[in-house]
Formats: structure tokens, sequence, C-alpha cells
């Protein structure tokens, strides 16, 4: 019997999904990939900007996980496979730029001196004697990450440090983010006994052990040439449809487009997006989709500039953003010097929406665009006109990872009938690598003996 399977969102996830289905069940197996956008890969998008490719979403990947280099590797696409030149990140903070601080962990020290100059004396102070005051952990607690770093080393080390990386992965913030999904190597140090913050974070560095090459990698040539050979591979039909539900039909499953028809499946995948997952599985997973909702995501916008060759920007990488500033963008990409420069151009892309204001929604692209010219001004003192624009909006497409996230997501996978699984960002990490695999895991879960009902 041919195995038919069905892939709701056609994203890295869904694709990555129906590839591992692919590549288990053969060539016989009918899978259908359901997205009705004007191409596959969801968050991961190029563009040509400046005549150059340029990822206007995700752009880059933890190169230490393994994930995508083994996908790459299976594709055949290990030599496209890039590092960063190893110019480092700086903190724009109180209308000045720092370097980033090093020894933290998501900006958070394992000493006082490695935020000097960024916070002021009284919280080194604080941050040098955190060891010495006793430090009541709770192993069942996952605490927002700006409530324990607050408690402990001080506010300006939440606003000035931790809340410009958490924003630049999450587009959230200290007070928003859990620890447990932050930095879980921390809680883990926690739950062992560590006996101070300081503490934990030292045994957390030294267990990730020291770091050798680029810390990130990225696709030669933008992610789509990873999805354009994902997409081969898998060999998958694209109904560029949306989906209204999924229904039970006999032993196994029907997907309803938007247009009515009826799409037999012995299993589903459903890559969607957290807020689009309730309104398509309520009737046949109720429990999966009410702790869906409960899953808070924000939205981001994102503009990408060709400058003219020669635009006397630093030799960095980009600039994170501290809370409170008065800049719009909350991270700058200095994309040229990051991966080294392309053609003419110098490529530079300025991220902005946090969660809880509204930005990416309601300022149109010549706002956007006054903004990037603005901030570019204040932040490096440069005033020149691009060569070409690309501006960008995900909207509701940033989850964000609540204390008590990891709870939330068991709920969810628990209330899943079988021949149905998940893959998506909003489940176990944020990033390409955790999109593989939740992807993979979903896939496995489905073609495992107890998977689906033949």
């Amino acid at each position: 019997m041919t195995a038919r399977y069905c892939v709701v969102g056609g994203g890295i996830s869904g694709l990555v999904a129906a590839y591992r289905l692919r590549v288990a069940s053969g060539p016989d197996a009918d899978i259908t990939v359901f997205d009705p956008a004007d191409r596959l890969g969801g968050v991961l998008r190029t563009e040509r900007v400046g005549g150059q490719p340029l990822d206007v979403g995700a752009e880059a990947f933890i190169a230490r996980r393994p994930e995508v280099p083994a996908l790459l590797a299976e594709l055949g696409l290990s030599a496209r496979q890039i590092g960063t030149t190893g110019v480092r990140p700086l903190i724009y903070s109180r209308g000045r730029l720092h370097p980033m601080p090093q020894g933290t962990l998501q900006g958070i020290p394992a000493q006082a001196s490695a935020l000097a100059g960024l916070v002021d004396d009284a919280t080194l102070a604080r941050v040098a004697d955190e060891g010495a005051r006793p430090l009541a952990w709770d192993r069942s607690a996952d605490p927002a990450v700006g409530e324990l770093v607050g408690d402990r080393f001080g506010e300006q080390v939440v606003t000035r440090s931790v809340d410009p990386l958490l924003a630049g992965v999450y587009a959230g913030s200290a007070a928003t983010i859990g620890l447990r999904s932050a930095v879980p190597t921390l809680a883990s140090a926690l739950d062992r006994g560590a006996p101070s913050l300081t503490d934990a974070v030292r045994q957390a560095l030294a267990g990730a052990g020291p770091v050798t090459g680029s810390v990130f990698g990225a696709v030669e040539g933008g992610y789509a040439v990873l999805l354009d050979h994902l997409t081969r591979q898998a060999d998958v039909r694209w109904a560029q449809v949306a989906v209204e539900r999924v229904d039970r039909s006999g032993q196994g499953w029907a997907v309803v487009d938007d247009e009515g028809t009826a799409w037999p499946a012995d299993a589903v995948v459903l890559a969607l997006p957290a807020p689009g997952l309730p309104r398509v599985i309520e009737a046949v997973a109720p429990r999966t989709a009410a702790a869906a909702r409960r899953i808070r995501v924000a939205s981001a916008a994102l503009v990408a500039l060709a400058l003219p060759g020669g635009t006397p920007l630093p030799q960095q990488s980009g600039v994170l953003v501290a809370g409170g500033e008065r800049l719009h963008a909350k991270a700058i990409t200095l994309s040229s010097r990051k991966w080294g420069r392309r053609g003419n151009v110098e490529l530079v892309r300025l991220s902005y929406g946090r969660f809880g204001d509204d930005l990416a929604r309601s300022a149109g692209d010549e706002d956007l665009l006054d903004w990037a010219a603005q901030d570019l001004e204040d932040v490096f003192g440069i005033r020149t006109e691009p060569e070409d624009s690309h501006v960008h909006r995900w909207i509701d497409a940033m989850p964000q990872y609540g204390p008590g996230h990891g709870a939330l997501v068991a709920e969810l996978r628990a209330g899943l009938p079988r021949g149905l699984a998940v893959a998506g960002g909003y489940l176990d990490g944020i990033g390409v690598p955790a999109c593989v695999a939740s992807a993979t895991r979903a896939a496995a879960t489905l073609l495992a003996p107890s998977g689906v009902a033949r």
C-alpha cells in the first residue's frame, strides 16, 4: 500500500519533515506540502539586494549544533557552508557603542570584569559580591530571565547586557523569556546545586567547552540554496492552498483545504506557526489547540540596505541595542563585515519590532526606511543614500518562550492523537537547527510502529 503523508506548512520545518518522510518511505510514497505563500521556505527567505543574495529572515545557524551541518552534508551541500569572518558585535547602550562582553552566557556574566564600561561601579560591585549572598533556588522553578538576573545582579545587567541578546534571538525581553528555554545549561547548573548565579554561569560555560572555529554558520548564496535542494530531494507535491482543518477519515485523516477539497492521508505533520495551529486541529485535538493558544508571539520587520561600497562602517559583525534606547532598531547586522564582502556594496540589515509593540504591523515601508537612515546616523555617524533596499515583515512569527514553556509544549504534544505530529520553531528552540530537530522528531514519530494507524 502506498503511504500518503500530508505536511501542513512549507517552511524549513515542513520541508525537512517531508524530506525525512521521503528518505524513510521511498520514491512511491505520496507526500503533499500545503502552503499558500508565493514560495516555500516560511521565514527563511533570500532576496537580491544590491545585486547580491541576502537572507531577510534567519541568516545564520549555531555551527556547533549538528543538525544543519549534517543536513547540508546529506544534501551534498557541505561545500556551501560558510563561517563568519571572526569580527565581533557591539552593544549600543546609553547612546554609545560598547564591546560585546566576553565570558557571559546570553549576557549573564561569570565575573564582574566582563561588564566593565557597560554598567556602573555599583553594579560591578554587586556582581562581584553576588557569590557571598545566599541563593534560594527551587528545582521546579522556571522564572523569567530578568527576574533572576535582576535580583542577583541588578537591572543594569538585565537591560544593557541580557536584553540585547534576547531581543535579537526572540524579539522579546528578559522580562518575558523563561530561564530554562533561554539558558538551559544555566538552569541545569542551578538544579545541580550551584551556590550562586555567578558560579552557575561558570559551570555552564565550562561544560560547553572551548569555542573553536566560527560560532555561526550560513549557506553561501542564502538559505534559498538549502530550500531548493530540500524541495527537490523531498520530491513533494506543493498544494498552494491554505488548510482549513484536519478531520478523521476512517483509520486515517483528511486535510481539508480552503477550497473544500479533502486530501486523504495516513498521517499528517503540522508544521504551522503556533497561532495557525488551533483552528486546524480544534475538532480532533482540543487539548493541543488550547495549549497552542497560550504560546505568545511577536512580529518583526527587517530593512535590508545595500550601501555604496566604501561606506565607513566599523569592522564589526553588527550592533545589539540595549533596552530603553531611543533607536527604533533592536539590532543591526553588518552583513558584508560579518560574512565577507561580495560585490561593490555594503550589505546591512536592521531589525525592528519586539514583543508587546505593534511596530512591525503599524509602520509603513517609508517609515522603516527613514528610521533605518536615522539609526545608522545615530549609531555610526553616517548618512548616505542606499543603492538598493528591501523591506520585509514577519507577522506573528516570533514565538515567545515564556516561563514554563517546556511544560506547555509537553502538554501540547500529549494532546495529539496517533497519526498527527507537530514541528516548528515554537516547540524546542528558536533557530534553524531547532526547527530541523523538531521536524526530524515529527517524522520519526509518524514512522514509528505506533505512529500511524494502518
